[in-house]
């Protein structure tokens, strides 16, 4: 798997696996496949309520042989009224992850008090029980305005991009502190997007037939040569597998280019924080 360094030194893989949705005992049975097949870094969020799955999933593994460092695990925190209460709230993470430490926790949205939320998980990240913390669904604006009140600079900033959705304005405000991009829904979570699934675009479908991929590896290997770190959720072992094996080609700059100018730098699913 290949990883990048975050802007504190941190190391994490370029491609995880999204858990939106794997909830209950079948949600805990695609991690525990996720794990067989390589995936090391998973995406939570206490809205997902799935924390108690993956904690139980990784901790089966540890028992299995593998170690807590060879795991990345990234939580979300959901609003909180206060420094204190955030405390509480990561505390209640950590219990639910049945984990000493979280790798990378994010503020899911920009809150009202998301400053206060910071503040806490910055002396979260001092004490050493947050390897890295960072945000989420925070546009160019927000992200300008954020981390003129930070101590630590965001390191992580997970937002909706896909190829629709390019986020090429809030990448360059993000490139002077170094955070990174990490894209939800790659693939626009399947949605019929205007003239279908944009996994059937006749462009995109035609440059993984140039190289012998399906377009959901096209679109993969698109972000993860910019340096995006992607996180593609599915509950099926052949998903899980055929979204691994992106590390084995290169597109070409001239169809790179091709799949940049298909963004619209709209949003697929409403969102007004961009």
């Amino acid at each position: 798997m290949q990883t990048l360094t975050l802007n504190n030194g941190v190391t994490m893989p370029l491609l995880g696996l999204g858990t939106y949705s794997l909830t209950g005992k079948a949600g805990q049975k695609a991690m525990s496949e996720a794990i067989e097949v390589g995936y090391r870094l998973f995406d939570s969020a206490q809205m997902y309520h799935n924390e108690a799955e993956l904690g139980a999933a990784i901790n089966n593994a540890i028992k299995g042989g593998l170690k807590r460092e060879e795991f990345f695990i990234q939580t979300k925190l959901l609003g909180a009224n206060s420094e204190d209460s955030t405390k509480k709230s990561i505390e209640k993470s950590l219990q639910s992850l049945g984990l000493d430490y979280i790798d990378s926790l994010l503020i899911h949205e920009p809150y009202t008090q998301s400053k206060a939320m910071y503040k806490a998980m910055e002396s979260f990240y001092k004490q050493g029980i947050l390897k890295a913390i960072g945000i989420s669904n925070f546009g160019a604006k927000a992200y300008k305005e954020f981390v003129q009140t930070c101590e630590i600079v965001p390191a992580i900033n997970q937002c909706e991009t896909h190829l629709l959705m390019q986020q090429k304005p809030l990448r360059e405000v993000m490139k002077t502190k170094g955070t990174l991009l990490q894209s939800w829904s790659p693939f626009i979570a399947g949605k019929n997007v205007e003239g279908g699934s944009i996994l059937e675009n006749p462009t995109l479908k035609s440059i993984a037939q140039k190289y012998d991929k399906t377009p959901a590896q096209v679109v993969l290997r698109f972000f993860i040569e910019q340096g995006i770190s992607v996180i593609p959720k599915t509950s099926k072992k052949h998903r899980m597998i055929e979204n691994l094996n992106v590390f084995d080609f290169s597109l070409s700059a001239q169809d790179k280019q091709i799949l940049s100018s298909l963004d619209t730098n709209k949003s697929s699913f409403s969102w007004t924080n961009y």
